[in-house]
Formats: structure tokens, C-alpha cells, sequence
């Protein structure tokens, strides 16, 4: 352990969250084809550049990392206010990201089902991927993606509460093509008519032609615009807000405009009946771990329960650091995570591992489509009733069968997220409730385990501080968005540009050789 420190290092990265891990794997620049890969010529290792990725959880993704039950019991403890955390000796938590944690387990668990920790695997950052989205392509160019499985991301569904002689509560499975809109039986003609003019003018809305209509109202409130410009009545707005997955429901235009027509120029990229893919074995996680594990193969030195504090003297063109674990290094270009933000948005998250399959909701509805892995139901705002008030904020619902890996055969996860409030944790157990009552299955699902928590973020973009002749890049948080946004690879791009320097080339960012023997069969269904 002691020679660890040394020779400075070139890169230390502290957190192995998604950004973190995916500048680890541009750092060590190596082929994934074969995870024994050699690096190729443009390496930074291969330059003689040493990097040391550390993280002072004792688990890989940070931020988006994956849960067993026995990791998420410790980290309810880590980042909840029980008073008797700190007489049990309990870790403080290492970030102020989350807070309000806790779990519940049902009295007869085990007699129902509920398997050992380790089968299950919470998402801490449950978020979709569109299949357009850049994240793809570069895994593609990278070879990453060839150690990362996707799964299907199924129907978007609506909560519609119950109306007295009308019929009792459900869930309605919202259209989002042509065949959907003519083939729903519920949705009346004239509105139907107003949908499909609708859908025809967000995909080609960013046309010249189009801005002229929805430009002097970029910066209003989507739902005044779909009202005003469209006539679309009361559940066709809500449904195309769902659309969108705004978690506070007040987006604008411009960014509604945008969300929805990534959401349908997606349908079909990959495949019928799709718009979105999700990582199996724990979403963001997978992808940050099978970075960081390319990382470790290309040279760099992984540690985890590590933690690090900067010292105020050293070098001017080195910068020392203070490990957790009694170790001291120098590094020439250092790089972090910010501190939550003092006044920004937080989320609360309800993770529920059910007893069900919930097979009504992993229906394909499309000839030829692949069976999803994941569903995604909203909650309009205004409809779950609790404490006798109505939820302000919409609540969204993302139904995880068992093929994502993250619980065992004959059960389901479900996160739950919606805006924090004092009253966010009744009203996300309240639409769990609702879920499973609407579901249709001939036996009311049973909870087995819940890990509840609030997230919030950081400021949304990245610094870098100068510490003498050494940068010091701090990464944000990732938004608290439902679905990967392509803006947070700007930020591992910028990051790169710190770390390579002068030696930096943007035409060669995330684009790697393949090995010899490399079946180039597999890229073809991505290009």
C-alpha cells in the first residue's frame, strides 16, 4: 500500500458515478471487446499516465449506484435521521445528496417470497434511455456497449381515478403513433383529430417552418400551449405532459416540445414498438461499473471506502492528497463531485420490491416488438388523494419485471418518484397502493420491501479551480430527471479536455479500435 504513493499521479478521479467512471474509461482509452484488451495508441496509460479512481462508499456508481436489500438497509441507516445512527456506531453519510431514509420490510417477508440481499439489486438511478440518445452511440464507438445488455422499455401508462358510475380506477395505456390514436376506442373523434395534429407538428417542430408557431411561447407553460394552440381536452394534455416526464409538471414549451419529439422519433429506432431502452442488472450502475472494471484491465488503480482530503501545501505543480485509508499521493489534475446546491429541487423516491409479475403491464402491443422489461405509469398531479388534499405534483411510476435482474422470478420492482414535500412519502405509498389495486391481476400484489429516500442535486454545471498550476474539475449531480439527458455527456466531455490537456483531440473523443476478431456484426444493428 505504501508504494501506492510513491509516484504522483496524473488523474485521481474521487467517485465512481456514471460521469466519473465514463472519464475513467476515456482516460484509459481501452478496447472492450475483450475485456484482457491491450490499450491502444492513444492511451493515456500508454503515455505512462497513472490514475487512481477512488470512492468513499464501499460499492461502485455513487450517486447511480445499485442496492442489494443488506446495501440498502446500510444506506437508509448512512442517510436517515434516526438518532440512534450515531450511537450504533453507524457511517455518516458521505455526501449531502441524500437525506430521509429509511426501509420497511413486511412481517412475513420471507414467508412470501422475499429472497436472499444479494438476489436483488436496487436502482438508485432507475432512468431510461432513449434509443437516440448520445449515450448509445458513444457506448457504440466506444465497444463498451458489448458488456452492457438492454432491455426494452415498454407502454406509457395514465392513472385515471375512479368516477363513480363510469367505471372504477385504471390505467390507460397512452398512444404515441398513428395506429394508437385511430385504434383507442376511448378517445372521441373530434379529439382524435386534435392529437394527430398534434403529433404531426412536434415531430417536424424544430422545422423553420414550425418555430414561427411555438417560438413566442417557448418559455410558457406547456400545458396553456397544448390548450390554446391545439384544443386537446383535459386527458389528452395530461397524457401527453406524461409524456415528457416532467417531475414538477410545469414544463415550458421548448423543453416540452423537445421531450416529446425525442420521445416519438425514438419509436422504432431499434426495433418495432419501443422508443427507450434501460441497462440490465441496475441501470446507470451497470454502465458506470462496466467502465470502471475497463479502467482497472487498462492500468488504473480502483479504491474503494476511500475517501480523500485536500492539503493546503505541496508542490506548485502538484497537488497532495490525504487518503481515508492513511495513504498520501500527489496528482496532477484532480477531479471530484460538487456539494448539494443550497436551494435546489430535491426528489423523493419510493423503491418497492413487490410479490407479482405484474404481467398486465408487460404486454407487447406491437407486432413483432420485443416483450419490455420495463413500464412506465404517471400519476397525474391532482390525482392521488392524501390527507384529505390532493397531490400537487405528478407522481411517476417505473414497473420493473424481473428480466431487468434487479429482483427474483414472480416478483417486480417499482420506483416511485415525485417532487419532495412534507408530504411526499404518504403520497408516493398512497400511488403504490393505487398501482397494485389497478393493475388486474386476479391477486392483489403483496409489498415485501420498501427503501424510501430524498435525493436533491448540486448546481447543474461543472467547475474547475486552479490550485496553483493544478486543475481541480468538480462534476455536478445528475439532473433528477427520469430519462438520461444527452447534456450530461457535455460534462465528461469537458472533463476529458482537463485531463488530456494539450494533447486533447475532440475528432478521436469516444472513438476506439476494435481488436482483431472483433465481430463487427454487432455494431450493424446500431448504426
Amino acid at each position: 500500500m505504501e508504494s501506492l504513493g510513491e509516484e504522483p499521479y496524473d488523474v485521481v478521479i474521487c467517485g465512481t458515478g456514471l460521469q466519473q467512471s465514463l472519464l475513467a474509461l476515456k482516460d484509459t482509452k481501452i478496447n472492450l471487446t475483450d475485456l484482457a484488451a491491450t490499450y491502444d495508441e492513444r492511451a493515456l496509460s500508454r503515455s505512462n499516465k497513472r490514475i487512481l479512481h477512488l470512492d468513499p462508499n464501499d460499492y461502485y456508481g455513487q450517486h447511480e449506484a445499485a442496492l442489494s436489500l443488506q446495501e440498502a438497509d446500510s444506506f437508509a441507516v448512512s442517510h436517515g435521521n434516526a438518532p440512534a445512527a450515531a450511537d450504533e456506531g453507524a457511517a455518516k453519510p458521505k455526501d449531502g445528496i441524500f437525506r430521509n431514509a429509511s426501509t420497511w420490510k413486511h412481517p412475513e417477508a420471507e414467508a412470501n417470497g422475499l429472497g436472499y440481499p444479494r438476489a436483488y439489486s436496487l436502482a438508485l438511478a432507475p432512468q431510461i434511455v432513449h434509443t437516440r440518445s448520445k449515450l448509445l452511440s458513444q457506448l457504440v464507438s466506444s465497444r463498451a456497449y458489448r458488456q452492457v445488455e438492454f432491455l426494452s422499455v415498454g407502454s406509457f401508462f395514465i392513472y385515471e381515478p375512479s368516477r363513480g358510475e363510469e367505471g372504477p380506477a385504471k390505467l390507460s395505456r397512452i398512444p404515441s403513433s398513428r395506429e394508437d390514436v385511430f385504434s383507442s376506442s376511448s378517445i372521441p373523434a373530434k379529439s382524435k383529430r386534435a392529437l394527430m395534429k398534434f403529433m404531426k407538428f412536434v415531430i417536424d417542430y424544430n422545422s423553420e417552418e414550425q418555430r414561427e408557431s411555438w417560438q413566442p411561447h417557448a418559455d410558457s407553460p406547456l400545458s396553456e400551449f397544448l390548450t390554446s394552440q391545439f384544443k386537446l381536452d383535459d386527458n389528452l394534455r395530461n397524457s401527453i405532459l406524461a409524456l415528457t416526464l416532467t417531475i414538477d409538471g410545469n414544463i415550458t414549451v421548448k423543453d416540452g416540445l423537445a421531450a416529446i419529439s425525442r420521445h416519438l422519433t425514438s419509436i422504432g429506432v431499434f426495433g418495432p414498438g419501443f422508443c427507450a431502452v434501460y441497462p440490465k442488472w441496475g441501470g446507470l450502475s451497470e454502465v458506470a461499473q462496466v467502465a470502471c472494471r475497463a479502467g482497472a484491465v487498462g492500468g488504473g488503480i480502483y479504491m474503494l471506502d476511500t475517501g480523500m482530503k485536500i492539503k493546503p501545501d505541496g508542490e506548485q505543480d502538484l497537488l497532495s492528497l490525504d487518503l481515508t485509508n492513511e495513504i498520501s499521493v500527489q496528482v496532477r489534475t484532480l477531479f471530484s463531485s460538487m456539494d448539494v446546491a443550497a436551494d435546489g429541487q430535491a426528489i423523493s423516491r419510493l423503491i418497492a420490491v413487490v410479490k407479482s409479475p405484474l404481467r398486465n403491464l408487460f404486454k407487447a402491443v406491437v407486432e413483432g416488438a420485443p416483450t419490455p422489461a420495463v413500464t412506465v405509469v404517471a400519476f397525474p398531479s391532482g390525482s392521488i388523494q392524501s390527507s384529505d388534499a390532493s397531490a400537487d405534483y405528478p407522481v411517476y411510476a417505473l414497473v420493473h419485471s424481473s428480466e431487468t435482474g434487479e429482483c427474483p422470478n414472480g416478483q417486480s420492482t417499482i420506483y416511485l418518484t415525485t417532487v419532495a414535500s412534507t408530504s411526499s412519502k404518504e403520497t408516493l405509498e398512497k400511488a403504490l397502493e393505487l398501482l397494485l389495486a389497478s393493475s388486474g391481476d386476479e391477486e392483489t400484489p403483496i409489498s415485501l420491501y420498501r427503501l424510501y429516500y430524498e435525493q436533491a442535486k448540486s448546481a447543474t454545471a461543472p467547475s474547475t479551480e486552479m490550485m496553483g498550476s493544478v486543475p481541480h474539475f468538480s462534476f455536478p449531480s445528475l439532473p433528477l430527471e427520469l430519462a438520461f439527458g444527452d447534456a450530461n455527456l457535455d460534462v465528461v466531455l469537458d472533463a476529458w479536455k482537463v485531463a488530456s490537456g494539450e494533447e486533447a483531440q475532440e475528432s478521436e473523443y469516444m472513438i476506439f479500435e476494435d481488436r482483431e476478431g472483433a465481430d463487427a456484426h454487432d455494431d450493424d444493428m446500431y448504426e
